[in-house]
C-alpha cells in the first residue's frame, strides 16, 4: 500500500521557523473537525488537504474570536504540481494589522505525487 501524500507548510514567525504535517483528508467533512495551529500570540493557522483542494487559513487570535487575515485555495493534484523553491503556495506574508505582526509560510506536498527538484 501506498504512503498517502502530506502537506507540508513551514511558518515563520518572531524569529523562529517551523514546518506543521497535514495528512490528507479521507472527505472534506473531515475538516470541520480541525483545530487551528496557535503560532505565537496573535497567529491561527489551518491548513487543510482535502481529497480535491488545499485550503490555507490564516486567522488572528482576536478577543471575540478567530477572525480570518487571508485564505488560499488550490486545487489538488493539479495545481500542487508544480513546486519551486517555496512550493506550490510561493513565499506567503500575512500581516496582523493591529499588533503589527508578520507571519510567513510557504506550503508543499510530500508523498506519491510529489514532484523531485
Amino acid at each position: 500500500m501506498a504512503a498517502s501524500p502530506e502537506l507540508v507548510c513551514h511558518y515563520s514567525y518572531g524569529g523562529e521557523t517551523r514546518s506543521v504535517r497535514q495528512p490528507q483528508l479521507a472527505s472534506a467533512q473531515a475538516a470541520y473537525t480541525q483545530k487551528p495551529l496557535a503560532i505565537g500570540s496573535y497567529f491561527l493557522f489551518r491548513p487543510v488537504f482535502e481529497p480535491t483542494e488545499v485550503k490555507l487559513y490564516s486567522l488572528t487570535d482576536h478577543p471575540d474570536g478567530p477572525l480570518p487575515l487571508h485564505v488560499a485555495r488550490y486545487a489538488y493534484p493539479a495545481a500542487t504540481r508544480s513546486q519551486d523553491k517555496f512550493g506550490f503556495t510561493g513565499e506567503q506574508r500575512v500581516y496582523e494589522p493591529i499588533r503589527d505582526s508578520e507571519l510567513v509560510y510557504w506550503c508543499e506536498i510530500q508523498g506519491p505525487r510529489e514532484t523531485h527538484r
